[in-house]
């Protein structure tokens, strides 16, 4: 069971909630390779915070051979209600270039 002090911690991290965000823009899992080339935050950075999300419950993994495409629990009812405070929330200049390095990476 995770506990709602876990969910608050991930989201007071900058970097975890820039994660947060490119996922909410994404249709799609991403890879970590995809996540470290839109934020230019080096791979174990990006890691780690993953599992804190995974962790806290929001995000879960689909292992594919070696690769690791995670993707937003929006099924959860808890983090439906998170989810979109933080679309309407995640706003600003380091969130748009995030989502332009998103979408070129993704091309």
């Amino acid at each position: 069971m995770i506990q709602e002090g876990e969910v608050f911690k991930a989201l007071a991290d900058e970097t975890r909630l820039r994660v947060l965000n490119l996922f909410l823009l994404s249709e799609q899992p991403l890879c970590v390779c995809e996540i470290v080339d839109a934020l230019k935050v080096p791979q174990y950075n990006i890691s780690k915070h993953l599992t804190l999300l995974k962790h806290a419950g929001l995000v879960d993994v689909e292992k594919e051979g070696l690769w690791g495409y995670y993707r937003l629990k929006k099924d959860e009812p808890k983090n439906r209600a998170i989810l979109a405070f933080l679309k309407d929330y995640l706003t600003g200049e380091t969130f748009e270039t995030d989502r332009r390095n998103l979408e070129v990476r993704l091309l």
